[in-house]
């Protein structure tokens, strides 16, 4: 949990609070309650889960009446740099536990609390609002609240703008307590359930301004529809409201299943009574998941088709194919979420095509994108992971075990884009001109920032990993795997400085290398189940890595004694990409790190001390700052090495639970 309380509010208001559904769609915002991203919104709904997001209501207006004084308890920004109202000042305390949840001081006895929070199961976004403190605002008489929720109707990646076409006509129940909007034709119809009334007042929200928009160079000014007034008297009670779309992903919400139910009785008694079920299921949900870190886990679980998988990030990613096989060590097999794991692989597994998985899946449309040499690899790894486990099947390890093989003749015959194994040294070569294959794969227009064609170092380590755990079962794949180990240890390592290069035959160049500092020589001692190198060979990689590319939140992506060094990551999409894989820091590779670091140093009760110390603790201090109880994708290579990217990262997060995982195993006193 993360609570934050004055005077600190007042510096972390920018920090960040996720609710996400089970199918793709998410409520975010901010701890200082102002939008400071296109992508944050109360209800955001995958209308083919987990892709097709739609922005569809952006957020609330909300304020108390009380004799004849108004009381703020939102608050916006628009452009350029106008807040209104300001409740920077009101803001006493915002905690994440059970759920994000807000104190608002009216006076010096007065306390409003406002609390949001999204059913998993159902996709419905739940807001609630109540008076603290026993106090009368003014003396007595109503405390009447008014929200008036603004929507738009707009791809989560695009904004919106003022327009004629917005259709602000709402169908409203008898007591006018629910009322239902579809802003354009062909979107799912908004619905908005309260134990308060709606009276109609349609207007425009103008010039919403975003700023982390504008710090990445991206257009920042939005214009929102604002139909009508819902009004509550907070003196008789908490107020409700319940926000649905008509359908997220694949499933109808309880919410309009609940109106159906009560189309003839009691619509605010039921509305009220429904949010109180979704509060009482979310928190039994919630505490039977456990720690904080599996509770933030779960965020990442998603629909896709019949099966399930897992997004790479929040705001903006889906579910790409490496993201999901590293983040599932962590996330699910060394959490012990093994029904889930095996959904995953299966459902992968059935994109198959000519040896290589989907780099990803598009927001829009069915044809996934083969664009990656390491997807495939990391798959094999995950199902190495979870065959380890006694929880499979034998006609599911028979069909993840077929996958591989699959995977591994694809690649040993040759497949997409150059990839293939080199018939002179047993090595996988990739790479074709203007395509990105490798994870270091930031791209602007036809500019490759890191190209790295040739046969790059932790894609050796990846393919003598998957051959290596092929041959338990099959032994056709043992004598490749040794060939392919030798030819590694006698052509990466680099004769100056013992370490390992980055990548060699350059270009398929044969003998050329790449000197460049690098993290992705760790995966030869750590990351993987299969170490390449020891004894000395190791500890020169793992001195290298430490020295001059490990920081407290991660590796950096380049040593800054590289002329190419980046040590910022901000501004327009040209800097941001150009600095990503250029010495921005990457959260999820402290994973590799710390188990090459303990196979290193060993693993006695001092090593798995000071490995909590010096790597772990950093992290679980990240989960107070930016995305709060997550952690961040990237960091900045320079220090302070300030959180960047997405703010939620799937793979950040599932290498600190496979940490935990690992650790504690030694612990135990375990291999």
């Amino acid at each position: 949990m993360t609570r934050i309380e004055s005077p600190l509010a007042i510096a972390r208001l920018g920090d960040e609070w996720l609710e996400a559904d089970g199918f793709g769609g998410f409520a975010s915002g901010t701890v200082g309650i102002l939008r400071t991203r296109r992508y944050h919104a109360l209800l955001l709904a995958a209308t083919r889960a987990p892709g097709g997001r739609m922005v569809l209501v952006n957020g609330v207006e909300a304020w108390l009446e009380a004799n004849g004084r108004r009381y703020p308890l939102s608050m916006q920004r628009y452009g350029p740099d106008v807040i209104y109202p300001d409740l920077r000042g009101s803001l006493v305390s915002f905690d994440t536990t059970p759920w994000p949840t807000w104190r608002v001081q009216l006076d010096e006895r007065t306390v409003v609390t406002a609390e949001v929070f999204v059913g998993k199961t159902s996709g419905e976004t739940v807001l609630r609002w109540r008076l603290e403190g026993g106090g009368h605002l003014g003396g007595p008489g109503a405390q009447v609240l008014k929200v008036r929720p603004l929507l738009s109707g707009r791809d989560y990646h695009a904004l919106h703008h003022e327009n004629p076409a917005f259709n602000f006509n709402p169908t409203l129940n008898d007591d006018r307590s629910c009322a239902s909007w579809q802003p354009y034709g062909g979107l799912p119809l908004v619905r908005v359930a309260t134990n308060g009334e709606y009276t109609h007042a349609p207007d425009w929200y103008r010039n919403f301004c975003y700023v982390r928009e504008q710090e990445r160079g991206l257009d920042c000014s939005e214009d929102l529809a604002a139909p009508g007034v819902f009004s509550f008297d907070l003196a008789d009670g908490e107020a409700v409201m319940v926000l649905s779309a008509s359908a997220v992903g694949n499933a109808r919400t309880n919410a309009d299943a609940n109106a159906n139910a009560n189309a003839n009785g009691d619509a605010k008694t039921s509305t009220a009574a429904h949010a109180a079920t979704l509060a009482e299921a979310e928190l039994q949900r919630r505490n039977a998941l456990g720690s904080r870190l599996q509770r933030s886990a779960d965020a990442y679980v998603v629909t896709r088709n019949e099966g399930r998988t897992i997004l790479a990030g929040f705001p903006w990613f889906t579910d790409w194919g490496r993201d999901t096989f590293i983040a599932m060590r962590g996330l699910l097999i060394a959490s012990n979420r093994l029904d889930d794991a095996e959904a995953i692989l299966l459902e992968w597994s059935n994109t198959l095509s000519d040896g290589m998985l989907p780099n990803r899946f598009p927001d829009y449309g069915d044809a996934p994108e083969y664009n990656s040499v390491d997807a495939s690899l990391w798959f094999v790894v995950a199902v190495h992971d979870y065959l380890a486990t006694p929880h499979a099947s034998d006609a599911t390890r028979a069909r993840l075990q077929q996958a591989v093989e699959a995977i591994l003749t694809g690649y040993t015959n040759g497949t997409r884009f150059n990839i293939g194994v080199c018939v002179f040294d047993g090595l996988l070569r990739a790479g074709t001109p203007g395509v990105q294959l490798t994870w270091m794969d930031a791209k602007v227009g036809d500019w490759v920032v890191t190209p790295r064609i040739g046969k790059p170092v932790e894609v050796q380590a990846l393919w003598i990993n998957a051959l290596r755990i092929a041959s338990a079962w099959n032994s056709r794949w043992r004598e490749p795997a040794e060939r392919a180990t030798l030819a590694f240890r006698q052509r990466f390592i680099d004769p100056d400085t013992q370490a390992l290069f980055d990548n060699v035959d350059v270009d398929h160049v044969p003998a050329t290398v790449d000197r460049a500092i690098r993290p992705n020589q760790i995966f030869a001692i750590g990351g993987l189940p299969f170490a390449l190198l020891e004894g000395a060979a190791a500890r020169a990689v793992l001195a290298q890595v430490e020295a001059q590319l490990l920081t407290p939140v991660g590796l950096r992506s380049l040593a800054p004694s590289d002329p190419a060094y980046r040590g910022d990551y901000g501004g327009p999409p040209l800097a941001r990409d150009g600095a990503y894989h250029q010495g921005t820091v990457w959260v999820w590779l402290i994973g590799p790190f710390v188990e090459a670091w303990l196979r290193v140093e060993g693993t006695g009760a001092d090593q798995l001390a000071q490995a909590r110390t010096r790597f772990l603790a950093p992290l679980y201090a990240q989960l107070d700052n930016a995305g709060l109880d997550h952690l961040s994708e990237i960091a900045a290579g320079d220090p302070p090495h300030a959180s960047a990217g997405t703010p939620f990262q799937a793979w950040s997060l599932g290498e600190l639970l496979r940490l935990e995982s690992l650790l504690a195993r030694f612990e135990r006193g375990g291999a």
